[in-house]
């Protein structure tokens, strides 16, 4: 299961930069994660339960806002919406889609209590 090593990320990450703003608790931190990403989100959320404990973001509220996939068909040369990674254009049905965006994970916020 990675999701135990993202949010071990997240926590890395939101802890060093709340050190650095002089944050004591953490109240919430806001994800963006690509629905092309392979992040199972109910995962990642038990995980960051687990390893929040007894840090400053113990009990902070977690928001995971979704991005969705997106491709370059080189086929037809167009940017389309795809649901997930090799799946055929939708306009001209080459697989020859190359994702360019909803594979992403970062954290885009945080807040402190």
């Amino acid at each position: 299961m990675h999701e135990m090593s993202l949010a071990e990320g997240v926590l890395q990450i939101v802890e060093e930069h709340a050190v650095a703003q002089g944050i004591g608790r953490v109240g919430s931190v806001v994800l963006e994660i690509g629905e092309l990403a392979g992040v199972e989100v109910e995962a990642l959320r038990f995980c960051f339960d687990a390893v929040t404990r007894a840090t400053r973001l113990e009990g902070a509220a977690l928001r995971i806002d979704a991005l969705p996939g997106r491709g370059w068909c080189m086929a037809c040369a167009e940017s389309v919406a795809i649901a997930q990674l090799y799946d055929a254009c939708p306009r001209c049905g080459s697989h020859q889609v190359q994702a360019t965006g909803g594979t992403e994970m970062r954290v885009k916020e945080f807040f402190g209590v």
